[in-house]
């Protein structure tokens, strides 16, 4: 396992850990010597995941979640804590991206959006903060977007959706100083599986053009590891990561 003079061993629970930035997250903090929970609703792949893991000497589970349905939510915290004694940690990477224009009135995309972007966040807020802060600390990470930042044309409904996670993490922070961190990191253009849900040939086309250059999700893995490596009174706030040679 890969440790550093920062590390020490955390318990860290991580949806949307099927694939994509979760799942590379997923493999980098359990090659630090962290516990992870994974949640997602594909838990076959949650299922071969967590085997590499353990084979590879990590420490890892899974649980279904669902991270629309609070219940759910609360239900994979309270495993992060039953299976470890604690959660240190909530990665809150779920997310969707169906991107179109407005014009387009694809009216169920943006309710899934906000489902799962926004609602989903508050989810984990919800779900975590109060084991936290009764455990004495904690750290969430949000996961955002370059879009958090600047908003493009098929992406309104989705840039809103990130935006909002920007600024629930920087009210987390305020309303928690001194007792839970918060850090809110944003990728720019990563090869995911997100694209896979543009229904809209519009935008997929766009989209081919923009992923020309992307960053691999293990980038954007590094950055969650290092906020979470640094020691307790250390609070990494925002992290932006694109690629070099994107201007946006």
């Amino acid at each position: 396992m890969k440790q550093t003079a920062m590390t020490r061993t955390r318990t860290v629970a991580v949806t949307g850990a099927s694939s994509g930035i979760g799942e590379a997250t997923a493999r980098r903090l359990a090659a630090d010597g962290h516990r992870v929970l994974l949640g997602a609703r594909r838990t076959d792949r949650l299922e071969r995941l967590v085997e590499e893991i353990t084979a590879a000497g990590g420490t890892a589970a899974f649980r279904t979640l669902d991270v629309t349905d609070a219940a759910d939510t609360r239900a994979f915290v309270d495993a992060t804590v039953h299976e470890y004694g604690r959660i240190d940690a909530l990665v809150n990477n779920a997310g969707v991206m169906p991107l179109s224009p407005l014009a387009a009135l694809r009216t169920d995309e943006w309710d899934r959006m906000i489902d799962v972007n926004v609602r989903g966040v508050l989810h984990g807020i919800a779900a975590a903060l109060p084991v936290m802060r009764a455990q004495g600390g904690g750290h969430f990470v949000n996961v955002a977007s370059i879009g958090a930042y600047e908003v493009s044309p098929t992406a309104a409904v989705y840039c809103a959706t990130k935006y909002a996670v920007r600024a629930i993490s920087e009210g987390l922070r305020q309303e928690s100083a001194g007792d839970v961190r918060v850090t809110l990191v944003s990728p720019g253009v990563t090869e995911s599986e997100l694209a896979d849900g543009i229904s809209d040939p519009q935008a997929r086309e766009a989209m081919k053009a923009y992923r020309a250059v992307a960053l691999p999700a293990s980038a954007i893995a590094d950055a969650i590891a290092y906020a979470v490596a640094q020691p307790p009174q250390v609070d990494v706030n925002e992290i932006v990561v694109r690629p070099v040679a994107s201007a946006r």
